[in-house]
């Protein structure tokens, strides 16, 4: 019954939310925006994506109102890379950040810039992750970022990145003495947003707000204990392609997973009540996504770097009731990270700063039509970090359609999958007569990607060497290998 109550009560919130800013009505203006962005949080760990496992009412909801991409993709599943191209607009290649921790040097305005730059109040709250650690070692990871390194965020409460949840630390303004939320971090950070959000009262320019919590990263068993109770005796049910040997491991972690999602269920209940209150729903965009997801053990795998499904696919929520309405749409045309900041400025009638690389896709969500050029997102990852290395596997390129996979590592073509007839992508085509049909037209589709964003697919080692980041401790974890759970390939990257 209280389950069944919870659920009613949030759907209530949100569609009280749409209808009371339904009624509001005023001169056309550019929108606010609310961006919240998730670390770690994978395309299919919702309530509305079908997962048996998740409490994510809210987001149910909302996900009602919103355009949902539901081909969203992280092209390199990694945190640095991941928010530099949604910071930048561009790929990891062209904004040169294709490894963690190095730092963000844009070449060209920045997604806070262009808002602010078009009169924009703009906010960060939580992890950047953007100023980098040059040693290689982390050195900077607890450090202050200085307010050059912000890129066009004028309110600041940020962090390089800090994982402790109930001892999160950040800094504010130009001051470089750490402080430390209090309690909960995304509950704390929240809050904060609010009252930013509820400065528009008090100042007449449209805002920008980005809210970056840590969660659902690791550590896993860190949310409150009342979510935590959520889950504990919870009878999880496992992806398909979770191996029988790893299932009481994913088992346990996941129970942890879920307990922050809900946690952060509640945090957009909180953020969506706030705009409501202060009559600003109708005229703002609201973005929920996240930086990359995570393995959780499918393919016998933690973490995320891979070219898989649960690495590289992630939700991404985009509402803005006066533009769009307030009737959702599920849109199946593939969007890449470096797509998110044009798309957003386009809804906001915003010039696209020259030297973006992604592209506008506010025409296929006001439409609901799909769009001409790309019909698939680029999968990339120039280098071999962490556990890559470790599961011996190397640098690769590839392509996601809305129904297939392929990717090519250096040594050649490597996976390939059918993902309408095996979304667990347990059944590699490369080889097969099936594979060999459908290789010409996925490696066109590669090729053009390659030429669009100027890659010309080289070792590894050449761009870590060109970068100057050949001493990052990432790029040298031990060479492992790695065995599919389905015996259908195993790793070739020697030692």
């Amino acid at each position: 019954m209280q389950r069944r109550a919870f659920i009613k009560a949030s759907a209530a919130a949100v569609s009280a939310t749409s209808l009371s800013s339904m009624a509001f009505a005023g001169p056309a203006k550019r929108p606010n925006v609310v961006f919240l962005l998730t670390d770690q949080w994978r395309a299919q760990a919702t309530g509305y994506a079908g997962d048996p496992n998740a409490r994510t009412p809210v987001l149910d909801a909302l996900a009602s109102q919103s355009a949902n991409f539901t081909n969203a993709v992280s092209g390199l599943p990694l945190c640095c890379p991941a928010r530099a191209s949604l910071i930048t607009g561009q790929y990891p290649l062209k904004h040169g950040v294709f490894i963690n921790d190095v730092q963000l040097k844009p070449n060209t305005d920045t997604l806070g810039e262009a808002f602010q730059k078009a009169g924009y109040r703009t906010g960060y709250i939580g992890k950047w992750h953007l100023h980098g650690s040059p040693d290689g070692r982390y050195g900077r990871r607890n450090k202050y970022v200085p307010a050059d390194q912000r890129f066009g965020f004028d309110y600041w409460k940020g962090n390089e990145v800090d994982h402790e949840y109930n001892h999160e630390r950040y800094f504010t303004g130009n001051d470089p003495t750490p402080k430390f939320w209090p309690g909960y971090a995304p509950f704390a950070q929240t809050s904060d947003a609010i009252d930013f959000i509820d400065g528009a009262k008090a100042d007449a320019r449209p805002f920008f707000l980005m809210l970056s919590v840590g969660p659902p990263h690791f550590p896993w068993f860190t949310a409150p204990e009342t979510y935590k109770d959520m889950f504990a005796d919870a009878d999880i049910q496992l992806r398909p392609n979770v191996p029988t040997s790893f299932a009481k491991r994913a088992v346990e972690g996941l129970k942890g997973y879920y307990a922050h999602a809900a946690a952060l269920d509640d945090c957009v209940q909180r953020l969506l009540k706030a705009l409501e209150t202060s009559g600003l729903g109708e005229d703002t965009i609201f973005v929920f996504t996240s930086d990359h997801g995570e393995m959780m053990f499918s393919q016998g795998l933690e973490g995320k770097l891979y070219p898989w499904d649960e690495a590289i696919r992630v939700p991404l929520l985009i509402r803005y009731p006066r533009k769009l309405g307030s009737r959702g749409k599920r849109i199946t045309t593939p969007i890449g990270q470096p797509d998110v900041m044009p798309t957003l400025l386009g809804l906001a009638d915003i010039p696209v700063p020259e030297g973006i690389q992604g592209i506008d896709l506010s025409s296929v969500m006001v439409s609901g039509r799909s769009r001409g050029g790309p019909q698939s997102a680029l999968i990339t990852n120039p280098v071999s970090t962490l556990q890559l290395r470790l599961h011996g596997m190397d640098s690769f390129r590839g392509v996601r359609t809305e129904r297939h996979t392929y990717v090519r590592s250096i040594k050649g073509p490597w996976l390939l999958y059918d993902n309408e007839r095996d979304p667990y992508q347990k059944s590699n085509l490369i080889g097969t007569a099936a594979g060999k049909a459908l290789m010409p037209e996925m490696e066109a589709e590669l090729q053009m990607w390659l030429r669009r964003t100027g890659d010309a697919f080289l070792p590894g080692a050449t761009y870590l060497e060109q970068a100057g980041l050949s001493h990052y401790r990432e790029t040298q974890s031990p060479i492992g290998t790695y065995h599919s759970p389905w015996g259908d390939w195993e790793s070739t990257m020697g030692s």
